[in-house]
């Protein structure tokens, strides 16, 4: 059994490593739930060029005080960054199809060792649709899921198989939850970061996936 943590905690680690991992001067899509939060923790120094699919290139962290003038794709307030712009959805959808993004950060219902991932519908649930996460994963260079370890009822989110609908085949980067940091690495996951709260048979109990184990693994980046 994996430790119980705030969900607060959970959500805030998850967005705070992956803010830590992005490339100075990354052009980056933030998709909804875990993923928004990434904009609040881009270390001081740092120039991440954030894209919305709704629109916005050069979005910034959520503002003090909410602005309703300026919202990204999930309807969270965003700020803008000094010489940011405020395009047209086709525009928008040039950049992403296009191969102009760096990386995009995405949340996952299941995600497997060979770096499948489904994470836009469950059979049997009424759902608006894929929304842009197809031409994401196919048209960003890195793809990072954001995820909690485990579902709502205990059950591993990183899978053997993924059985749920696909949004792309062998598309997965990097998986970060708030208890590891897995990399593809030559084709396979290899498991790179744990958390100080578990060992390494307690994520592997909780693991149904392939992976390897790094020889450097070490401790999560960014855990205070």
């Amino acid at each position: 059994m994996l430790p119980e943590l705030d969900e607060e905690i959970i959500r805030h680690r998850i967005a705070k490593r992956i803010a830590m991992d992005l490339d100075d001067g990354a052009v980056v899509n933030l998709g909804i739930g875990i993923p928004t939060l990434v904009s609040d923790y881009v270390p001081e120094g740092k120039t991440v060029v954030l894209q919305t699919e709704n629109g916005v290139v050069g979005a910034g962290p959520k503002p003090c005080v909410d602005d309703l003038r300026f919202i990204g794709a999930g309807g969270r307030c965003l700020s803008l960054i000094p010489g940011s712009s405020i395009v047209a959805s086709d525009m928008s959808f040039g950049l992403i199809r296009g191969g102009h993004l760096d990386a995009t950060v995405l949340g996952a219902l299941e995600v497997d060792g060979q770096g499948d991932l489904a994470n836009w519908m469950i059979p049997g649930k009424m759902v608006p649709g894929m929304g842009g996460a197809m031409d994401l994963v196919t048209g960003a260079k890195h793809v990072y899921v954001a995820t909690t370890h485990c579902d709502k009822k205990g059950r591993p989110k990183l899978v053997q198989k993924c059985t749920l609908p696909l949004t792309g085949k062998g598309v997965v980067s990097v998986i970060v939850t708030e208890f590891c940091v897995m990399r593809k690495t030559d084709g396979v996951m290899t498991l790179c970061e744990i958390a100080p709260e578990v060992t390494k048979e307690e994520i592997q109990a909780n693991t149904t996936m392939e992976y390897v184990v790094s020889p450097d693994l070490c401790l999560m980046k960014g855990i205070e």
